[in-house]
Order: C-alpha cells, then sequence, then structure tokens
C-alpha cells in the first residue's frame, strides 16, 4: 500500500495530475458521489503542493497520511480495488501501483556551468576536479565533436 500511496502522491504534484484526478475521484467514490471527491481531493494536491513548496514537511505528511487512511478504508471495504487501483495507475502510463511516479525538476542557472547533469537516476559516478578554474577550449564545438 505504502508504494500506491506514493505513486499517488506522485500523480498529484505532477503535471498528470489534471487527467488523473476525475478517474482517482472515481476509484475513491466507488459509485457514490465522485464530485465531493473530486474536490477534496484538488483541495488535498493544492495543499500538498503549497506544503512542498513550503518545505513544509510537517503538513505534507499529515496530507500523504489522509490519502493513506483514505486508501486503507477502500481497502479493506473492497479487496479487488486494489487490482483496481493497480490498472488505473497501468492506464494512466505509471507503470502500476509496483513503480511510483517520481517528478523530476532541473534548474540551471546564472554563471557558467561546464558540467551539467539532468536525469533521475545516476550511479557509479565519479567526479574529479581542481581548485583552478575550468579551461575554456577556443572552439566549444569542435572539441566537443572530437571527444
Amino acid at each position: 500500500m505504502a508504494t500506491a500511496v506514493s505513486t499517488l502522491v506522485g500523480l498529484m504534484v505532477s503535471d498528470a495530475w489534471i487527467q488523473a484526478k476525475g478517474r482517482v475521484a472515481r476509484f475513491f467514490a466507488r459509485g457514490g458521489d465522485a464530485t465531493s471527491v473530486d474536490e477534496e481531493l484538488q483541495l488535498s494536491q493544492e495543499e500538498l503542493v503549497a506544503a512542498r513548496a513550503a518545505e513544509d514537511e510537517g503538513a505534507a505528511a499529515d496530507i500523504v497520511a489522509g490519502l493513506r487512511a483514505r486508501l486503507r478504508r477502500v481497502l479493506q471495504a473492497d479487496p479487488g480495488a486494489g487490482e483496481e487501483l493497480r490498472l488505473l495507475f497501468e492506464e494512466l502510463g505509471v507503470g502500476g501501483a509496483n513503480e511510483p511516479v517520481v517528478t523530476v525538476q532541473n534548474t540551471v542557472s546564472g554563471g557558467v556551468q561546464h558540467m551539467v547533469f539532468q536525469g533521475q537516476n545516476f550511479t557509479g559516478l565519479t567526479f574529479h576536479g581542481s581548485d583552478g578554474p575550468s579551461p575554456v577550449p577556443d572552439n566549444p564545438l569542435r572539441d566537443a565533436s572530437q571527444a
């Protein structure tokens, strides 16, 4: 269930939330009033985004705990809901409940950047540096094509 909550939180803080919210609301409503659940989820999403922006870990944790409790209630009431949720995540393109969504935001600004890596997972990297300034090649395009 922790992975499903992580996936749900990942959706909420990504651009995919716009497309996912209605379907997630219908999942939680279980045939009931999806409109009120949709509104509650939207409020939770807005609070979560604001808490993360303010680096308020306590508020973010409270929102995640609320989502976890809500999901637990659905799964206890309907044992088939777990498979339904997995299929929902798969249809939304987030790889199912076993693969959490990760949002990566990269910002590079100011000064001269000699190396910039953008991505999600990096392993086995070694960086060697010096205390002096990095040399700037005469023709960066020529030097890059020879590398």
